[in-house]
């Protein structure tokens, strides 16, 4: 059962992602920012992360950029709803660029977010 690891600073976000995840049979924790989800990355082995862009205290660039060079294959899923447009684009990526293997805008679909993170748990 894959250990997923749902870092976002809004708790319906995190709710939902859980729900989603947790229907098809994964191991689902939460962390409310970018400080607590490294903490729990540095305690426990998650087989992916999904983290929002836009968080307190560790926002979720400087976090994917800091994981990534702590844990090389982490594979990493970053989101955002706080950006529209081109910088919205922009912005996903960067996320990429700093580690991030696959990008979602807010709001997804359950569908989208099962595709996503399947294609990334076979890519392992």
């Amino acid at each position: 059962m894959p250990s997923i690891l749902i870092a976002d600073d809004e708790a319906g976000v995190r709710r939902f992602l859980r729900t989603v995840l947790e229907g098809v049979g994964h191991k689902v924790s939460e962390a409310g920012n970018g400080k607590e989800a490294a903490a729990l990355i540095r305690k426990t082995t998650f087989d992916l992360v999904i983290i929002d862009l836009i968080m307190p205290e560790g926002e979720g660039l400087e976090t994917i950029r800091s994981l990534t060079k702590e844990y090389p294959g982490l594979r990493i899923i970053a989101v955002s709803g706080s950006f529209r447009g081109d910088y919205l684009v922009t912005m996903l990526r960067i996320a990429k660029m700093l580690g991030a293997k696959a990008t979602l805008s807010k709001p997804f679909s359950a569908d989208t977010v099962l595709e996503t993170v399947q294609r990334l748990l076979d890519s392992a």
